[in-house]
């Protein structure tokens, strides 16, 4: 199963149970045959922006929010992501193309997409592929200056 897989899992675990620890996911996550550590699940609930929500009763769990304002990434989380993933920046017009290591372009899309930077209207990412297109009131490379101070290169 594949992480993308694995995550749409823990979604749709969150929206159906009230799960209290990463420990009770993960054997939700076994129930469904799918094997993951604690250690993954933290990462993968992390990735995905869930939350800690204290429920009427008083019993805190997990929720990913789902009002994209709800679910931004600070700008230190994002220069992190960016630092760790993004090996190169490349312009061509009002596009910014990124490579990735294999298998990592969706984490940078997915912290760019909550990053409500107001120069992006939009990202698609392959594999280690990723696409950004700048908004009409801005250049792909103004665009591409302040990705590449954020990922230091």
């Amino acid at each position: 199963m594949s992480k993308a897989q694995r995550q749409h899992q823990i979604t749709q675990l969150l929206a159906e149970t009230a799960v209290g620890s990463q420990t009770q996911l993960a054997e939700l996550l076994e129930e469904r045959s799918i094997t993951a550590t604690q250690a993954t699940v933290s990462r993968d609930l992390e990735e995905l922006g869930a939350v800690k929500v204290r429920l009427p009763g008083g019993e805190s769990v997990y929720a990913i929010p789902e009002h994209p304002a709800d679910r931004m990434v600070p700008e230190d989380h994002l220069r992190r992501v960016m630092g760790e993933w993004v090996v190169e920046v490349v312009v061509s017009g009002n596009m910014v193309v990124m490579r990735t290591p294999p298998g990592s372009a969706h984490v940078v899309a997915s912290a760019l997409d909550r990053s409500s930077m107001p120069e992006i209207a939009g990202t698609v990412a392959g594999d280690d592929t990723l696409l950004i297109v700048a908004q009409a009131d801005t250049t792909g490379q103004a665009v591409a200056e302040h990705l590449r101070q954020l990922a230091g290169l």
